[in-house]
């Protein structure tokens, strides 16, 4: 396994989310940023407004209060703009939410099991699968990954090569777990006797890290998600040796990426 950078490991004292490695994610980091800027300017414009109000119209600028009860046009304004705010809101992000869930044609599919409390990963074109369990601190170095790292490293990883798009069929064996990788902007609940479906496409190599987002029992905290993204050829080696540790199979719907 080649040495990889450490991309999506929160960073101490943070504000903003993790670099996004996929399409999806630099999607919905946009509309976020997009919403929120929205929602800026309605906090500016109702906080002046109140203040306005406060100095303007208090008991004493005004002993005499005023004894209208409503006002027609204001009230149709109040009513329309939130309307229309709104719908601007959503021609933005139905798009963006759509797009999650149509799934293109998957360059490689993996089934994810949520347990308590670790993942397994099964890949079915080459019939082998291998579970996922957080790393102790003492183990951290001789996997290659740094102290701060504990508690976000796994014994195993989800490996995936770049450019695939990889399609993501996640279930849970006893309660309802979520698979969470922010940097892919994916969150999928697992869900006992149901499949659910979701993908991504990892744009550079790396290593990300992730949590289980469903409170699902005493050890929730320590169940997190590692998901290593390769270049094709060393994909191929980490398959040809995976298909051997795990016994599986070299099947022919094996990854291949048009050039």
């Amino acid at each position: 396994m080649p040495d990889l950078p450490v991309i999506g490991a929160p960073t101490p004292g943070g504000v903003n989310y993790p670099p996004a490695a996929t399409e999806l994610a630099r999607d919905t980091h946009w509309l976020s940023h997009w919403v929120h800027g929205i929602m800026a300017v309605i906090v500016v414009f109702v906080t002046g407004l109140i203040g306005y109000v406060v100095l303007r119209y208090n008991s004493r600028a005004n002993p005499n209060a005023a004894a209208f009860t409503h006002n027609t046009r204001i009230e149709i304004a109040w009513t329309l703009v939130p309307v229309l705010i709104l719908i601007l809101i959503g021609s933005f992000s139905l798009p963006i939410l759509f797009k999650q869930l149509e799934i293109p044609d998957p360059d490689l599919t993996v089934k994810v099991t949520g347990a308590q409390w670790y993942w397994s990963y099964e890949y079915p074109d080459n019939v082998f699968s291998f579970d996922s369990l957080l790393l102790q601190r003492e183990d951290l170095a001789e996997h290659g990954y740094a102290e701060d790292l504990y508690l976000l490293a796994t014994d195993t990883a989800l490996v995936v090569p770049v450019g695939a798009v990889v399609k993501l069929q996640v279930t849970a064996s006893d309660v309802i777990h979520s698979w969470t990788i922010p940097s892919f902007g994916v969150k999928m609940d697992g869900v006992p006797g149901r499949l659910n479906e979701t993908w991504f496409q990892v744009a550079e190599p790396g290593v990300f890290f992730g949590q289980c987002s469903e409170l699902c029992g005493k050890d929730h905290a320590y169940m997190p998600i590692t998901v290593k993204a390769l270049s094709q050829a060393d994909y191929d080696a980490w398959l040809d040796w995976a298909i051997d540790e795990y016994g599986g199979t070299r099947g022919e719907a094996n990854v291949a990426l048009a050039d």
